[in-house]
């Protein structure tokens, strides 16, 4: 080892300036070598990226319509920006589609995603069952606009109740469907939130370009006036706009009543 140290300096006395340009060019190399490890490693998964480092416009975006695994999300009753929950991804039966479930106590669960048919689906159940449905009960994620609206306005036409049992999760698009029950009811620690509606990017091929504002204006209107009908506080529209589509406004308990949005006390479940 010490005859290579003595080699190498004799080389460098001999040498300055190409020793200095070669020290140099070596160093670039080796540095572009561990650059390239290091992204090849980030990229197959053995490094950890670090998202919350990341400034918000260019985290990782929820997937359109894509909400729940219902972690501490439940009851975050924090003041201010602090109650904007992210959105949490959909697993389990909150993911799939809406189901439709006859149970005791004169009830229909409803419970998962609001895709495009859940609201004929839905119409299809509450014909099936006639007159035996008084209380719809909500457990979902959310999802289509257009479907939670009709879904809402058939369960007000029937004079429905609607419910959110405690511990479970209404959101997005959700509590407009809850928006028509004519009693609405919210159990302890039940999540109920809001955010900005959004269109879902076709998997197709790109679609016709459109009017993106006057659609986001034309929704809203509907949403509004939905809204006026069912007597809920325009104030809860508000809240919703406000919030971004990949975060929740989750109302608190006087909130729900404050703003109309529950209209009595939830009842004990009944015993199947």
């Amino acid at each position: 080892m010490s005859s290579l140290t003595q080699r190498f300096h004799r080389w460098m006395a001999g040498n300055p300036d190409d020793a200095v340009l070669r020290l140099v060019f070596r160093g670039l190399v080796a540095a572009s070598i561990g650059a390239l490890g290091f992204d090849l490693a980030s990229a197959n998964g053995w490094i950890q990226a670090d998202d919350s480092a990341a400034p918000p416009a260019v985290q990782r975006e929820a997937a359109p319509g894509g909400l729940p695994s219902l972690p501490d999300i439940l009851s975050p009753w924090l003041p201010g920006r602090d109650r904007l929950s992210p959105v949490p991804q959909p697993d389990g039966a909150l993911g799939k589609p809406m189901t439709f479930e006859l149970v005791s106590g004169n009830r229909l669960m409803a419970v998962g995603t609001i895709t495009p048919g859940s609201a004929q689906a839905f119409a299809a159940a509450i014909e099936r069952h006639g007159e035996y449905i008084k209380t719809v009960v909500l457990n979902s994620p959310g999802g289509s606009v257009s479907d939670a609206l009709t879904m809402g306005r058939l369960i007000r036409d029937r004079k429905l109740d609607t419910l959110v049992e405690a511990g479970k999760y209404c959101a997005s698009s959700c509590p407009l469907v809850f928006f028509g029950g004519t009693t609405r009811r919210a159990g302890d620690k039940a999540a109920i939130g809001v955010h900005q509606v959004f269109a879902a990017k076709s998997a197709e091929t790109a679609p016709v370009p459109r009017d993106q504002m006057s659609d986001a204006q034309r929704i809203s209107a509907r949403c509004q006036r939905y809204l006026a009908d069912m007597g809920i506080n325009l104030q809860v529209w508000i809240h919703a706009m406000e919030t971004p589509k990949d975060r929740l406004f989750i109302f608190k308990p006087d909130e729900l009543t404050k703003f109309n949005i529950v209209t009595g006390q939830p009842s004990a479940t009944p015993k199947t």
